[in-house]
This record gives structure tokens, C-alpha cells and sequence, in this order.
């Protein structure tokens, strides 16, 4: 069913059937039938994970960027996923980049975006996550476009502030690569001072539960600042790693490289991210023993893929590209199929 109503959408330019899909999926959700269409019958309990404090019925995740705004995180928590995390969230709505901004490469199975962190604020957000939910939630966070470096950590302070009370657990988004110079807040001397401010801010806005905080590194560091960011997370008992964002590395595309160059620049998802992103979480989980949880993301796709990050040390998974390709039957489909591998 979805095969054809993909190659409809994909008539469409990949923004504009973005938000036409997350409304039909909302609108299901509303009516009662999201979970009846494409849900999972059952959550088998051996796909249970402890992590983070909490107890996440599956493995699999939906990534941050396909619900940015806390619109359907229901919705999609009716599919079968195991958590999903919103965002990337900014303290001050913005617009984002101009259109169009985010790109289909069909053969490669595959995305390149460079929304830029539009979104309609932490106020807002606040607000939408103080309603009943049936799901798992993270709240992604990253810094506003016209702040500058010098005012980054007020800036992200500020959100952790007004939205970790309604997170389950948070995220410091430090690696998109569409917003100037945020990259370089991965450096370790930049890094750490956010990551303490944001650890300070969140304790005393929580104080009746401890949240957990989690950073999201880019694929594209050198194995020596992988190594570092790992430290850094470990010396300052963070819950977490998100092993990888998307890349800005264009190696190894089948797509017409005159269609990828039209695309322009931005970050690159999907399976041409899959060896790298496994890379990044096999060199962290040697890095950091068991004592941190680490979630894998990038090129995930099947329940062989899915297994194979379990397998090399990840706590849980996220999808993003894959979710686009395959559809709102994917999660239901994916833990099935995991429950039977041994």
C-alpha cells in the first residue's frame, strides 16, 4: 500500500510531502486508526531495554528532525516506535534556511537537508509537551541561528531550562551541519563549558527527577575527537551518546553527480552513512565500557541492520531516512522481525 502512495508523494517537492504525510499520520492518530492500520499487534517483552532510567518497550527510535515542532510524537509513538525525540529545538523560533532545502537521492536511498533548525521556539514546544503522552520522548536542542558563539551557552541554557522538565531525556545538538558554526562547539574545550552549563541549568529546573543528558556527534569527526567527546561524556557523567548525525561527506553516491551538486550543500542521511555511523558507535563503546548509553543512528534500515548496531554495542536505534523510504509500517515491521532473530 504505501509503495504507491511513496510514489505519489514523491511527485511532490520532499518538503511539501513531509508535512502532507505527518498530517495524514496525524489525523489517523486522531480518529483512532494509526495504531490499527500500522501499529504493532503486540510489543514482545524481550525487545524491552532498560536505559537512561527508563524502560523503552522497544529498541527503535525515531531521530529528531522528522517531528521538530512536538506536533505527532503520539502518532508516531502509535506506529511501534520505542521513543521518539523531537526537535532539533532552538530557545527562539526561526524560519531556517530558504527553500528549497531538503533533497531526495532515491537510488542511493538517501536525504540531504539543510533546514536549519526551523521551528516554532521552546516556548511553544514547551507547551505541546505538556499534554498526555503515550510514548517515550526526548527533546533535541540546538542553538539559535542569530546568536553568536560567544552567547551559545546562554542560549542553549535558556532552552534546557524552560523545556527538560517535559523531557524524558535531552539532547545537545552540536553537529548539524546548517547551522554557522556549530560544528566547532564539538571541540572539547568548547564542548565541555556547554555541556556543564546545560547539566547545571537542567538540575535546577528538575528537581523532583534527575534527566538524563545526552549529546549528538557528527560522523564526520576524526577518530582522535571521537575518542575526546567520548572522555568528556564520561568525566562528566552524561547519560549518553547519538552516534551519528548526518554527514557532509558526498563520497560513494551512485546519484548523477550533477544532481547531487544541484542539491547544494547540507547534511547527507541514509544508507551512504551506515559504515561510518558503525564505526563512530564500535570506537565509542570501546571507548567508554558499559557505563554509558549509547544510541545508534545513520543508515538504519532493516532488522538485520538494526541487530548489528545491538550487536556492536548501541542501547537503542534510531531511524530517520529509512522511516521516508519505508514508510509508517516500518517500526511495527522492524521489531516483529527483530523478535525473531537470535
Amino acid at each position: 500500500m504505501y509503495a504507491l502512495l511513496r510514489r505519489l508523494l514523491f511527485l511532490l517537492p520532499a518538503e511539501t510531502a513531509h508535512h502532507v504525510g505527518f498530517f495524514a499520520l496525524r489525523w489517523l492518530s486522531l480518529v483512532g486508526l494509526t495504531r490499527w492500520l500500522f501499529g504493532p499487534r503486540t510489543q514482545p517483552e524481550r525487545l524491552a531495554v532498560n536505559a537512561l532510567g527508563l524502560r523503552f518497550p522497544n529498541p527503535i527510535g525515531l531521530a529528531a528532525g522528522f517531528d521538530k515542532n512536538a506536533l505527532g510524537y503520539n502518532a508516531l509513538g502509535d506506529l511501534g516506535f520505542g521513543f521518539v525525540e523531537i526537535g532539533t529545538v532552538t530557545f527562539e523560533p526561526q524560519a531556517g534556511n530558504p527553500r528549497p532545502r531538503l533533497f531526495r537521492l532515491p537510488i542511493d536511498r538517501a536525504v540531504i537537508n539543510r533546514m536549519g533548525f526551523n521551528n516554532d521556539g521552546a516556548r511553544v514546544v514547551r507547551d505541546r509537551l505538556k499534554g498526555s503522552r503515550r510514548v517515550i520522548v526526548g527533546v533535541n536542542i540546538g542553538k539559535t541561528k542569530r546568536v553568536d558563539e560567544a552567547n551559545a551557552i546562554a542560549d542553549y541554557e535558556q532552552s534546557a531550562a524552560m523545556l527538560a522538565p517535559y523531557a524524558d531525556y535531552l539532547v545537545v545538538n552540536v553537529s548539524s551541519p546548517n547551522t554557522p558554526g556549530l560544528r566547532d562547539l564539538q571541540s572539547v574545550a568548547k564542548l565541555r563549558p556547554l555541556l556543564l552549563a546545560v547539566k547545571q541549568r537542567m538540575q535546577e529546573a528538575c528537581t523532583d527527577r534527575d534527566v538524563p543528558l545526552l549529546v549528538k556527534i557528527a560522523p564526520d569527526l576524526s577518530d582522535e575527537d571521537v575518542d575526546a567527546v567520548a572522555d568528556l561524556a564520561v568525566e562528566l557523567e552524561l547519560g549518553g551518546i547519538i552516534a551519528t548525525n548526518t554527514t557532509i561527506g558526498r563520497e560513494g553516491l551512485m546519484t548523477d553527480a550533477q544532481i547531487v551538486t544541484a542539491c547544494g550543500g547540507g547534511g547527507l542521511s541514509g544508507a551512504p552513512l551506515k559504515q561510518r555511523s558503525l564505526e563512530v558507535l564500535v570506537r565509542l563503546r570501546r571507548r567508554v565500557g558499559e557505563g554509558l548509553v549509547l544510541i545508534a543512528a545513520g543508515g538504519i534500515e532493516t532488522s538485520e541492520d538494526v541487530h548489528e548496531r545491538l550487536q556492536a554495542g548501541a542501547n537503542l536505534v534510531q531511524v530517520y531516512t529509512g522511516f521516508i523510504y519505508a514508510g509508517p509500517g516500518l517500526p511495527s515491521r522492524l521489531t516483529r522481525e527483530l523478535a525473531l532473530l537470535p
